[in-house]
């Protein structure tokens, strides 16, 4: 899959997999940008205009899925493909799917699902855009999915077809400082209510 593009904005507060996630991206062709919890992600998102948005679920400050209903609520960022990656139990797919969460990622993952997955929503994200442009984009890439995925079911082509993937990959690796890309003075954040 060498040859992907596009921004990806990872939020987690666990500083190795925030790199384990963007060394896998990274060496794939995506550009990676990271925070370390919600209202950092929140903070960055309008500047960093990701083409995608991974959340962990249990974080400081500001959880994946309030993130994630914050992200969905706000008419600038309501279209960005989000997916969890988290350690999720079945109350969170649920509470993911109110919240129009598109994909989640069961950790300890499989870098090649993590890939797989950003790469689908990222491809289905342009899709939609570049629908919401035309007046008649019937059947596009609604309930398509990605086929072949053997530790989950991958694919979502709507806010309300929600996918799951797992593996059994584990996180040793470097740490990262939040909201990443080398450019200074873009760590922090406002505590968000």
């Amino acid at each position: 899959m060498p040859g992907l593009s596009g921004r990806i904005l990872v939020v987690d507060d666990n500083k190795v997999i925030r790199q384990l996630i963007r060394v896998n991206l990274e060496l794939e062709g995506f550009e990676v940008v990271t925070a370390a919890d919600g209202a950092e992600c929140l903070d960055v998102v309008h500047r960093v205009r990701p083409d995608v948005v991974t959340l962990d679920v249990m974080m400081p400050r500001l959880g994946g899925l309030h993130t994630a209903a914050r992200l969905r609520s706000d008419p600038r960022t309501w279209d960005i493909p989000i997916a969890i990656v988290s350690a999720c139990s079945q109350g969170e797919v649920d509470n993911g799917q109110s919240v129009g969460i598109d994909a989640f990622l069961a950790k300890p993952f499989e870098p090649t699902e993590l890939v797989r997955t950003v790469g689908m929503l990222v491809r289905e994200g342009r899709q939609q855009r570049e629908c919401q442009g035309r007046e008649a984009c019937g059947g596009g890439s609604e309930g398509a999915g990605v086929g072949g995925a053997e530790n989950g079911a991958v694919g979502a082509g709507s806010r309300d077809d929600v996918s799951t993937a797992g593996g059994g990959a584990s996180a040793d690796g470097a740490s990262g400082d939040g909201a990443e890309r080398g450019d200074p003075g873009s760590g922090g954040g406002r505590a968000a209510s």
